[in-house]
């Protein structure tokens, strides 16, 4: 008997805890460590550090639940619970190890403080997350350079020569040549007249435009499959090249261009700036042709989204988010729910058109109106609706009757003549292209074309019979259209980027502005996706009419008509039916004008005496405001990020009244698995490190974008103020003191000169009020600036400290626009549509961007460089041997390289061969004999007379091959290409 109650006393002896140091760490150590802990975080997971093994995984968090084994995701996987994910995956545990770690979570998970054998990286604790560095004594850039240049052991160089630094700093500030008369002007000048004058040139916004838009990733096409044109997207350029003319603060210029049209309301800028948020390429696709309820709708969308939260917080703050699409970033203090809350900022915005007005003036006018007429409108929907329930069925039989009266030909055939039109030959394919053109005897300018539908009963069609599904109306002065084409460009995106709807017995119109100077002699139409006959394909018109004016002549009357092809079975189809003046005539729109009257008859029926008198006077107000309306400038349209109204499969937020889109984490970023919903926010750990909290100013899509920008340009963002004056350093020594421009996070370099670079910071922040042109003026001030390029005195490798100034190779546009210049035929004119220095074929599916059919000597394309239509599909291939930036990539530094086909591109492209011509008569005019035309080219092109050694082969060449062929050799010099 007492042998058995030793027994029972010995059962009832509880098991003693268990210990996590001896006997739970070393399983961790054996099994998990290798993928879960100091050099690997699978799943963003570790089990060498207590906080992160109780609170983290993923989207399995937490993944230990104390005192819950059977609820806990670790045991889960480790006892073979979860099919599908298996821990660890290459040895498994024993039974006993998977029995004592369910015993240590049942007994809750008891890990003291203390034992971890890792710590938690501070993710903070980077340079370009800390406070500025306080400088107390007086300083400049030059003693900051100099004394690192001591530490190092080396010497700074010499000042340069007059004329190098005019023309170092006149390629600098405005991405062109001095004239030998510029340079002689200022080399009798004092330094800094010269840096003002530059300053304040038109010129340096285009130049200093060019570095933002490659930074922005700027382009006119979208990209992707189709890449169609974008042809309203340079009203941002426009904007930029305009904000830095002005100097507009820094500040001011992140606001606008994240929410300008929260913060500025009723201004120009307000609005065309919004075309940062639109600048990358854009999935037409995945958008037109895909609804966002779709798998691949959905993936667009997310494309696009993540490309607005890149672009911004890459461009203004150099950071990098992107991989937290996936993941909690891997070195940044970034989570996974930062980068969705950033998501959310854009969720209810896609890339669409918004309308503008010129001026500020026109802008506060409109939006005056505007909000009265919202007013107005309101109200007369506040007395109607009731009146409409009451009219009852006859009110709603009424309203269907009218939604398809524009629609449907009236039951008499409203041909008063039996001359139909013109009628291309039937085709099997839809896709077949098919055109028709007016010959209006000579060139002339064109502001308006107008197309008329026919009509014919045909399988049933009736009015709209032929009319194109997807078309472009085009001029030129060349009957075959390969040379000088001007797009008549209203209407554009409705016509050939989507379908155009049936447009029944509606003429349809097109256009261009008064200030665009269309011109041409032949008027084309091009159909790209043709009607439907029956189970065939054809293309009919039955009138088209031009005019150069509003009120003015129908241009194109009794002119002569051609075609690809056409049927000819007069009097009903005809190519000269096309310009005959008739036409069948609309009676649809006159029945759905009668059927409105009917309408509103009936509802005005069941209004009392009150109601009547109310409704008429809110009418009679609307109809004034709209007429103060159709009294501003006419709109123009911005390519930018802004709610969008649509139908189909693009229909955007604007039918919900830009309800933003709910965001979800995405587990592994994948669409289909949508994880936790969260709200508009910034990133975290920053604006706790930064005191600089998001904060929302109202409910409305806008309040988002406004707190996002508040808190890029706020001063307590110090990566906002160091990531700015250090791109501006890079473009002006070809290096930037942080060399990863774009990355300021842990796996991006860290500055040559960190005091340097706050010091500047500050500088531009407090005592600048962020003009950048003070900005450049101090750079470009300082000696170090000024040192000579000569590489005499040693130095490191890269130049890094600056012992002296960095010889460059000019950028493409620079180099462009060099030609141009020297050859007096460059157009400064400013602003407005991009020229196209190619020629679109094929453009019904993917448009073919063809550059090898553009005329050099069209003069349209003699422009500066900054106006040229950006393709992204198919770059300028001249542009592009010469380093020109891909604009599908956000580029913050372009390459600088040297190639033989670059020498070649130099000698052989149309446009030097063009311009070599220009160049010589130019200096034909301005020099007397071949001596000194020789001598005045060569000035021209440097900057600088020749010296003898230089000079006399040169002579001997011009002598023996002509002038036109020593400008070509001229412009083929390197020292035309490089920059001391």
């Amino acid at each position: 008997m007492r042998f058995f109650a030793l027994i029972v006393i010995s059962a009832a002896v509880p098991a003693s805890a268990v210990d996590f140091v001896r006997e739970v760490r070393p399983i961790f150590e054996k099994h998990c460590y290798e993928c879960h802990g100091s050099k690997k975080q699978k799943n963003d997971y570790r089990l060498d550090i207590r906080s992160v093994a109780l609170t983290g995984g993923d989207e399995h968090a937490p993944n230990i639940i104390p005192g819950k084994s059977a609820q806990s995701p670790l045991f889960h996987f480790i006892s073979g619970g979860d099919e599908k994910t298996t821990m660890p995956p290459k040895e498994k545990l024993s039974g006993a190890e998977i029995d004592l770690l369910k015993r240590w979570i049942d007994e809750g998970a008891v890990w003291p403080e203390g034992v971890d054998v890792a710590e938690v990286e501070n993710r903070l604790d980077w340079w370009s997350f800390k406070p500025f560095t306080k400088i107390t004594s007086p300083a400049s850039i030059d003693d900051f350079i100099r004394a690192k240049l001591t530490e190092h052991g080396f010497k700074p160089a010499p000042e340069a020569d007059a004329r190098t630094l005019i023309r170092r700093l006149f390629f600098d500030l405005t991405g062109l040549p001095p004239s030998p008369e510029e340079v002689k002007r200022y080399e009798a000048l004092p330094y800094e007249k010269l840096v003002d004058d530059l300053l304040a040139s038109p010129r340096y916004g285009e130049r200093w435009a060019r570095h933002w838009l490659d930074l922005v990733h700027y382009g006119e096409t979208h990209g992707y499959d189709k890449d169609k044109p974008r042809l309203n997207a340079w009203p941002y350029r426009d904007y930029v090249i305009r904000a830095l003319n002005n100097d507009k603060p820094y500040a001011r210029f992140i606001e606008e261009q994240i929410a300008g049209d929260a913060l500025y309301p009723g201004t120009t800028d307000g609005i065309t700036a919004l075309g940062f948020i639109s600048a990358g390429p854009w999935d037409l696709i995945g958008h037109a042709e895909v609804p966002e309820t779709k798998l691949d709708g959905k993936i667009a969308r997310h494309l696009d989204r993540d490309d607005m939260v890149q672009n911004t917080l890459g461009t203004f703050c150099s950071l990098t988010v992107g991989c937290a699409q996936c993941h909690n970033h891997k070195f940044d203090p970034v989570t996974q729910e930062d980068y969705y809350s950033l998501q959310a900022v854009f969720a209810a915005i896609d890339r669409t058109e918004v309308n503008y007005y010129p001026d500020d003036d026109s802008m506060r006018r409109f939006m005056d109106l505007d909000r009265r007429r919202q007013k107005v409108v309101a109200d007369i929907k506040a007395l109607e609706e009731p009146l409409k329930q009451k009219a009852g069925e006859a009110y709603t039989a009424l309203s269907k009757r009218i939604d398809g009266a524009a629609d449907k030909a009236s039951s008499a055939n409203p041909n008063a003549k039996p001359d139909f039109g013109y009628h291309s030959a039937i085709v099997k394919e839809q896709n077949t292209v098919k055109w028709v053109q007016v010959d209006l005897g000579s060139s002339t300018n064109i502001q308006r074309v107008v197309l008329k539908p026919c009509y014919d009963d045909f399988g049933g069609i009736g009015a709209g019979f032929g009319f194109p599904i997807r078309f472009k109306v085009e001029a030129s002065d060349d009957p075959e259209f390969k040379t000088g084409v001007t797009l008549i460009w209203r209407k554009h995106d409705a016509t050939f980027m989507n379908d155009f709807k049936n447009p029944g017995l509606a003429p349809f119109e097109t256009g261009t502005a008064e200030d665009d100077g269309a011109k041409g002699r032949y008027v084309r139409v091009t159909a790209v996706k043709l009607a439907e006959r029956k189970d065939d394909y054809i293309f009919a018109l039955s009138e088209m009419e031009v005019y150069a004016e509003k009120n003015g002549p129908n241009l194109a009357a009794g002119k002569q008509v051609t075609a690809l092809d056409s049927i000819e079975a007069a009097p009903r189809w005809r190519k000269a039916n096309l310009t005959d003046g008739i036409a069948p005539e609309a009676r649809t729109q006159e029945d759905k004008q009668r059927l409105i009257r009917e309408r509103d008859v009936l509802m005005l029926s069941q209004a009392d005496t009150a109601t009547r008198h109310q409704l008429q006077e809110l009418r009679t107000q609307r109809a004034a405001i709209d007429s103060e309306i159709a009294k501003l400038p006419k709109p123009g349209k911005v390519y930018a990020g802004a709610i969008h109204t649509g139908t189909g499969a693009f229909r955007g937020t604007g039918n919900e009244g830009g309800k933003p889109r709910v965001i979800q984490v995405l587990k592994r970023g994948d669409i289909k698995q949508p994880a936790k919903e969260v709200g508009p926010q910034s990133i975290t750990a920053l604006s706790g490190a930064f005191h600089d909290a998001y904060q929302m100013a109202g409910e409305g899509e806008s309040a988002r974008r406004a707190a996002l920008a508040a808190w890029i340009s706020s001063n307590n963002n110090v990566l906002t103020w160091r990531s700015i004056v250090n791109r501006v350093w890079q473009h002006h020594f070809g290096r930037g003191l942080v060399d990863t421009a774009n990355d300021f996070g842990r796996m991006g370099g860290s500055p040559s000169h960190p005091e340097l670079l706050d010091w500047l910071a500050v500088i531009f922040r407090d005592d600048f009020g962020g003009s950048l042109k003070k900005l450049h003026k101090l750079i470009v001030m300082s000696a170090t600036y000024r040192q000579s390029s000569d590489k005499s005195e040693p130095s490191d490798a890269g130049n890094v400290f600056l012992s002296h100034q960095n010889r460059r190779k000019l950028d493409a546009e620079s180099i462009r626009d060099s030609i141009l210049a020297v050859s007096g035929k460059l157009d400064l004119t400013m602003g407005g549509p991009s020229f196209q220095d190619f020629v679109i074929e094929k453009p019904q599916h993917s448009p073919h961007y063809e550059y090898q059919l553009h005329d050099p000597e069209d003069p349209k394309s003699w422009r500066r460089s900054i106006y040229r239509f950006i393709v992204r599909s198919q770059q300028q291939p001249f542009m592009t041997v010469l380093d020109c930036a891909d604009p599908s990539m956000r580029v913050e530094k372009r390459n600088e390289s040297l190639s033989p086909l670059q020498a070649l591109a130099m000698m052989n492209n149309g446009l030097t061969v063009a311009m070599a011509k220009h160049f010589a008569a130019r200096v034909t005019q301005e020099g007397q004999g071949l001596e000194a035309q020789t001598r005045r080219a060569f000035e021209l092109a440097l900057s600088r007379r020749p010296t003898t050694e230089e000079f006399a082969p040169l002579l001997e060449y011009a002598t023996r091959e002509g002038l036109e062929n020593t400008c070509r050799v001229i412009l083929n010099l390197n020292e035309f290409s490089f920059v001391d």
